[in-house]
């Protein structure tokens, strides 16, 4: 670790003697199974963000969205994510051919609690499996199996914290950051504009989202 963070937790012991225990209902909130309740959720969730890491725990976190109900479950341990197109780093995709290990967090417009699912996960092309995950006539190549081990509400703190869902805290739109920007500079050995990769971005996003 880098030697700036000099003074650091360094057992669970400490951490609990610093900041607490759970109580009661948070102790025991956690299902091993995606019941009428997480099944309700994930079908109203238009949004989930992917955690994984590959061998040597190197992270990542990246979200899949579309139309709400877009995962399927399948039953009371499964669910699919399809796999739709993207800028083919798959960087989820190459984690989970290393380590299993995955994390969801599903979130509901308005709603400030969200459902994590914690569990295993492969790469899965069974077509008949990937059938129920068609969109706008296409099918996705691949999508991620999850089996899930652990389920349970997260409370609404961090979005009551930041408000998220309250649009008059937004900044307005001519104040947020310019992506185009960002990634031109960020790739700036190929020589690409601002303007080329702005309309790069938008290309894809007209034509290349299922």
């Amino acid at each position: 670790m880098d030697a700036l963070f000099k003074e650091t937790v360094r057992s669970e012991e400490e951490l609990h003697a610093l900041c607490g225990f759970p109580n009661e209902i948070v102790n025991h909130k956690t299902i091993s199974r995606i019941d009428r309740h997480c099944r309700d959720f994930i079908s109203r969730s238009p949004i989930v963000f992917v955690a994984t890491s590959d061998a040597s725990g190197s992270c990542d976190v990246s979200p899949r969205g579309d139309q709400a109900g877009f995962v399927h479950v399948i039953d009371e341990k499964h669910l699919l994510i399809p796999e739709r197109p993207g800028n083919r780093r798959f960087d989820t995709l190459k984690n989970l051919l290393q380590n299993p290990g995955i994390g969801l967090i599903f979130l509901i417009p308005g709603l400030e609690e969200t459902l994590r699912v914690n569990g295993r996960a492969c790469i899965v092309k069974d077509p008949e499996l990937l059938e129920p995950l068609e969109a706008f006539g296409k099918r996705p190549v691949l999508g991620i199996g999850v089996e899930a081990e652990e389920c349970y509400i997260h409370c609404a703190k961090a979005l009551k914290r930041s408000r998220l869902w309250e649009p008059p805290t937004w900044p307005e739109k001519e104040s947020l950051p310019k992506p185009a920007a960002i990634i031109a500079d960020h790739a700036k050995k190929l020589g690409k504009t601002e303007g080329q990769v702005a309309a790069a971005m938008q290309e894809s996003y007209e034509k290349r989202l299922y």
